[in-house]
């Protein structure tokens, strides 16, 4: 199904290698149309024989598309050096994540896709946010956001996230199992389309505590929020030891497993699809998706940068704006 709505790309850090996979991307074959709110000039600095015309509104994008990538002018200050994060770049950065909301919520996008930030750099100027995820929950008026990793045969939910492991402890709550259940499993439904969700729960500690020999926090903690998400109808197992969770045969067992902290999430989906892997926030008004990698840094400018994450994005959020619109 085509949809007359094109996605909305973000800039990313500008010197990282978020311009070269927005090129990469828009040469590939069966990517839906989007358009790239940022600054033309540093497109074509990387590419000068690229394509890329600058457009007057969203709406312009789907007929561009095939012929040229569409860019929403968003001019940057500054001189962008391959490789360095540059604070002064903050502001259109930041600016360029909201220009795209804005386009989702007013219907001249279908979806949010954003390229890269440098978390550093935009702290460095100000930003009172530690990523995308929090500042797009503060846009969209969302009360909760949730961060999903999705991978080949893999979907991953970190529980907690940019947070130090001696903390994950302390934060991990039958309350915050509880809502993040009911987020991932309301999104499987209406934007993954799995018409009955099963999910399935990691133990924060080794052997999922057994039975308190090793730690407290699954019978304390999981064990309540399990018996109160199945009395609701979620399909929930576990707590379930994480070192034997992540093989095939264990993921045909579930349709999204949430997991006590970040790595317990991120690693099992890098090994499995590192790139191709996406990050999608649930929660969200708005449809939002991310490739699942940093900027790059060390490989900017050099024109090494693999478009697959950025790709499997692009196409997941077209997907996942395409059920909502039919729901």
């Amino acid at each position: 199904m085509t949809f007359s709505r094109p996605l909305a790309l973000t800039m990313g850090e500008p010197g990282g290698v978020g311009g070269e996979l927005a090129l990469k991307a828009w040469a590939a074959a069966g990517v839906p149309a989007f358009f790239l709110i940022g600054d033309a000039g540093w497109l074509a600095r990387i590419d000068s024989t690229a394509p890329i015309r600058e457009i007057e509104r969203p709406g312009d994008a789907a007929r561009i598309f095939p012929d040229a990538l569409p860019v929403l002018p968003l001019p940057l200050s500054a001189p962008v050096e391959p490789g360095t994060a540059d604070p002064g770049h903050a502001p259109a950065v930041i600016a360029s994540i909201e220009r795209a909301v804005a386009a989702v919520r007013a219907g001249e996008a279908s979806a949010v896709v954003t390229l890269p930030v440098q978390k550093a750099s935009l702290m460095d100027a100000g930003f009172a946010h530690p990523g995308h995820t929090e500042f797009l929950a503060e846009l969209t008026g969302a009360r909760r956001s949730v961060m999903m990793l999705v991978g080949r045969d893999l979907r991953a939910v970190p529980m907690t996230v940019h947070v130090p492991l001696t903390e994950v402890a302390g934060l991990l709550t039958t309350a915050l199992i509880e809502g993040t259940a009911r987020i991932v499993a309301n999104a499987l439904r209406t934007d993954f389309g799995v018409g009955a969700p099963r999910l399935a729960l990691a133990g924060l500690n080794p052997h999922a505590g057994e039975g308190g020999a090793l730690g407290a926090e699954e019978d304390a903690i999981m064990v309540p929020a399990i018996a109160r998400l199945r009395r609701e109808g979620i399909a929930i197992s576990g707590p379930l030891p994480a070192d034997t969770l992540f093989h095939a045969e264990a993921r045909a067992r579930y349709d999204a497993v949430l997991c006590a902290y970040h790595d317990q999430a991120l690693i099992p989906v890098k090994m499995l699809d590192f790139d191709n892997a996406v990050n999608v926030t649930l929660g969200l008004p708005i449809v939002r998706t991310s490739p699942d990698h940093g900027t790059a840094l060390d490989i900017a400018g050099t024109g090494r940068a693999r478009p697959g994450s950025l790709i499997a994005a692009l196409k997941l959020a077209h997907a996942m704006a395409g059920r909502r619109q039919r729901a």
